[in-house]
């Protein structure tokens, strides 16, 4: 796992930003899941190839990035669900189909666990045939899964969004056969500027700031006028590190960072550096002026050539090399 992932990884695995982001998604920031109402669940699915005894291939481990199931009351109706996120540091062009292929583990494994509870306790004694053959009862029911994309870059999304956007031109007809899957992504230079305030945790100032991290003056603008970046942690600044190279540093007795503070120290630096390299370029071009004088006046007293001039006075070969370009 790279430096963005593991980064991205530990800052969506808390169960407040988790949250966050699916209250902004799903229910248009209103505080519906709450943290302590997510349980987490173990991020490994297995893809078990069907096949015959020569054609079977070993199982293969997939790995969700994070995933919880939580119970959320709405209209007074209580709801269960699989709650999942995938974090992009990069954009995904077959993302649809990740997608697809891991909710599709994840309701295979609802089944295989429903199955096994049924043999446990005996159920199958007074069951049809039919709930017996599929071992998934009439009765049985299915949570469901909602994966949620979040994409940690600043460029614009410009991958499928669903099944149906990777075909090549098709029959409409055909395609109403086609089931689609389409992908939930939130991509912060997708968000409009009112709607981060939808966010109730640091996702609005880690999202924000990925938005305009290549617009210096409206990051700017947006870390001035919102206190929340005086006071970011350490896995806020982890991610904006690796996801858009922030270069914001932690104060470690406080441990946390005061991005107005640090950006500003970072453009002092960068004027200093700015300034130290356009005064040694001065400087350089003022010490090439003084020996072509030199070289000049050695020619015309001496009766020299440019050579014999310059090795008379010392020239380095580096400045031969432009000197050259004058005589």
């Amino acid at each position: 796992m790279g430096i963005k992932d593991t980064a991205t990884a530990k800052y969506m695995r808390q169960n407040e930003i988790f949250a966050d982001a699916f209250n902004y998604f799903v229910y248009n920031g209103r505080q519906v899941i709450t943290p302590d109402s997510l349980e987490e669940l173990d991020t490994r699915e297995i893809d078990v190839p069907y096949g015959g005894k020569d054609g079977a291939q070993l199982p293969v481990q997939r790995t969700r990035d994070v995933i919880r199931s939580v119970t959320a009351m709405t209209d007074r109706k209580r709801a269960y669900l699989v709650l999942a996120i995938e974090n992009q540091s990069n954009i995904h062009y077959a993302m649809a189909v990740k997608n697809m292929v891991y909710d599709a583990l994840q309701y295979a494994k609802q089944v295989e666990r429903a199955v096994f509870s049924h043999k446990q306790s005996g159920d199958y004694k007074n069951a049809g045939s039919d709930d017996y053959l599929s071992g998934f009862m009439k009765e049985d029911r299915l949570m469901p899964v909602v994966t949620l994309v979040i994409y940690f870059g600043s460029k614009e999304w410009d991958g499928p969004v669903s099944i149906h956007e990777m075909f090549e031109e098709q029959d409409a007809d055909i395609l109403t056969f086609v089931p689609d899957y389409k992908i939930n992504l939130i991509a912060p230079a997708a968000i409009k500027d009112d709607e981060f305030d939808k966010f109730h945790t640091t996702l609005k100032e880690v999202l924000s700031f990925i938005k305009y991290s290549q617009n210096a003056d409206k990051l700017t603008e947006i870390v001035e006028n919102n206190e929340g970046f005086r006071h970011l942690k350490r896995n806020e600044v982890n991610v904006l590190n690796a996801c858009v190279n922030a270069k914001l540093t932690i104060n470690r007795k406080k441990e946390e960072c005061d991005v107005c503070l640090a950006m500003q120290t970072i453009a002092d630096r960068a004027a200093e550096k700015a300034a130290a390299e356009a005064a040694a370029k001065a400087a350089d071009e003022q010490n090439i002026r003084t020996l072509q004088n030199s070289i000049r006046n050695l020619m015309e007293r001496m009766g020299w050539s440019a050579e014999q001039s310059m090795e008379a006075i010392g020239v380095s070969d580096s400045d031969k090399k432009r000197l050259a370009l004058y005589f």
